[in-house]
């Protein structure tokens, strides 16, 4: 065993860290946690062995940090390539790339989130706030005790559904891993971390602004297609009407005929900036998601602390 070889869990995981420096923090929760359930589930099953003994031999066969960061990065590559929606054609004129949104699936992803997120708002939200305040209110009791781990254990769960939803219809990368929970350790020993753990509270704060937050997504969204369509269409049945092609009960009204083709044009551009505002939107949401809800990476200078 040479002196690079770590001799504990624990500095395999800094010497990881270290390899992974630089790349998306997902993708380092994400490998972190294969290695850390790798390596615990292996010393596990032989526990007569030394910890640096059995180190070794895993490391043999799962890879050295660097061996295994490599890996990772040109599988990420793969995945992302196989994943990443494709591209709109390339325009040279501003109003062709104004149009262009038309043919990014993004921009509908991004539209369906948002019409999702008054759901999954009010949901976060109710769990979020009934989960605290009986948190807070069994604290005084024993039964307070597992109650709070089961619930910021379960506001994690829904921190790591969220994240695949993210992904999936916002294109930014998130984890598919938990945060591993690490060796073995008292119940007040895990209260206390996960007190410390700054992502404790970015989740929760990320649950409880869902709601607000999906209240704006879903009128945005809603108030903007159905404006921008009705806008489009009314002209159309209007001119069906005159024409004799449909009848509408009532007498119908509204601007002279002159105006009839520009308000469909505005409809149009209407509905173009909607998805424009929409992608953008959904965009800035991927971030916030992942600063709330993705522990941070290490900079080199913790790295090397740790």
């Amino acid at each position: 065993m040479t002196a690079a070889t770590p001799r504990t869990v624990e500095q395999y995981l800094d010497l990881l860290r270290t390899e992974l420096q630089g790349a998306d923090r997902a993708l380092v929760q994400d490998a972190l946690y294969d290695a850390e359930e790798h390596l615990r589930a292996e010393l596990a099953q032989n526990p007569g062995e030394t910890e640096e003994t059995m180190l070794g031999r895993i490391v043999a066969s799962y890879g050295a940090p660097a061996e295994v960061a490599d890996a990772y990065r040109t599988n990420e590559v793969r995945v992302q390539a196989a994943l990443r929606t494709p591209p709109p054609k390339p325009t040279r004129s501003a109003i062709g790339r104004f149009f262009a949104v038309y043919s990014d699936p993004r921009a509908y992803l991004s539209i369906a989130y948002m019409l999702l997120a008054l759901a999954t708002g009010i949901v976060y939200f109710i769990f979020t706030v009934t989960g605290s305040a009986l948190s807070a209110g069994l604290a005084i009791l024993i039964i307070g005790v597992p109650f709070f781990l089961l619930f910021i254990g379960t506001a994690r769960v829904l921190a790591l559904a969220e994240g695949r939803i993210v992904e999936s219809m916002l294109g930014v990368r998130m984890p598919r891993r938990p945060v591993h929970p690490g060796a073995p350790a008292g119940l007040w020993t895990r209260i206390v971390e996960m007190i410390k753990d700054p992502r404790t509270w970015g989740t929760l704060l990320y649950l409880v602004a869902m709601l607000p937050l999906g209240i704006f997504y879903f009128t945005f969204a809603l108030v903007g297609v159905v404006v921008s369509v009705a806008l489009f269409i009314a002209p159309i049945v209007v001119l069906l009407h005159v024409t004799g092609v449909i009848t509408i009960d009532g007498q119908v009204g509204g601007p002279n005929a002159a105006w009839l083709p520009l308000i469909s044009i505005l409809g149009i551009v209407l509905l173009t900036i909607t998805l424009h505002l929409s992608r953008g939107i959904g965009y800035l949401h991927g971030q916030l998601a992942k600063f709330l809800l993705v522990r941070p990476a290490p900079t080199a200078d913790e790295t090397v602390a740790a």
